[in-house]
């Protein structure tokens, strides 16, 4: 392992292949952009564009991260301890075997998920409980993938192409690794989250879009 301190350098870790590399400080933007396989850690705070079009490995960061964290990522996974700026999500895609997950354990501002055409993130609002764990226009042109809110309140805007549904066993089941992998790294006990409700917010349609274009 690599461990090193930064100060607003951008695109640390950019296309790593391997290895594991410890950060202290604040990085600037794109930390793990292009990400390809290996493991950063950042104990501190991250700037925006957090995991850019990352395709594997892993981003585990102590503090908060800014906006679009997992911006168009593709696989590997992103893990927040703290809160995530605007558009956390935005166009995250998968793939076959490739399905990325963003988990942020407190809150994530408006847009969260937008465009989301798939893999599964997740907010778990740790540190709000009764109070609102996303900002506006949460899964607006959301047509792909997951969303797993942990709150006993939805969002009052979410879009109409986006149903949500208490989540079942089985729902959770599917978030059983993203959880554990959370909990161990952050030492959080996984009874606390679970004892607690969550929804799960799913495309209702495969084209959101459909209203905009004009039939023959």
């Amino acid at each position: 392992m690599t461990e090193q301190r930064c100060l607003g350098e951008r695109y640390l870790g950019c296309g790593a292949e391997s290895g594991v590399l410890a950060l202290r400080g604040t990085p600037g933007n794109a930390l793990g952009a292009y990400l390809n396989g290996a493991d950063l850690i950042l104990y501190g705070n991250a700037q925006d564009a957090t995991g850019d079009t990352m395709n594997s490995g892993s981003i585990t960061i102590y503090g908060n991260t800014g906006d679009a964290a997992g911006y168009a990522m593709r696989g590997g996974a992103i893990y927040v301890r703290g809160d995530a700026g605007y558009r956390a999500g935005i166009h995250m895609k998968e793939y076959k075997e490739k399905v990325p997950a963003l988990v942020v354990g407190g809150r994530c501002g408006s847009f969260l998920g937008e465009y989301q055409a798939g893999g599964v993130i997740i907010v778990l609002g740790l540190g709000y409980e009764g109070q609102p764990v996303v900002g506006n226009f949460c899964g607006t042109g959301m047509h792909g993938g997951k969303i797993y809110l942990r709150t006993e309140t939805l969002p009052v805007d979410l879009p109409a192409q986006v149903s949500a549904a208490p989540a079942t066993p089985e729902d959770l089941k599917d978030i059983a690794a993203q959880l554990d992998a959370f909990c161990e790294k952050f030492d959080v006990e996984k009874n606390q989250i679970l004892n607690s409700k969550f929804y799960v917010l799913r495309p209702n349609t495969k084209n959101p879009y459909k209203q905009l274009y004009v039939y023959s």
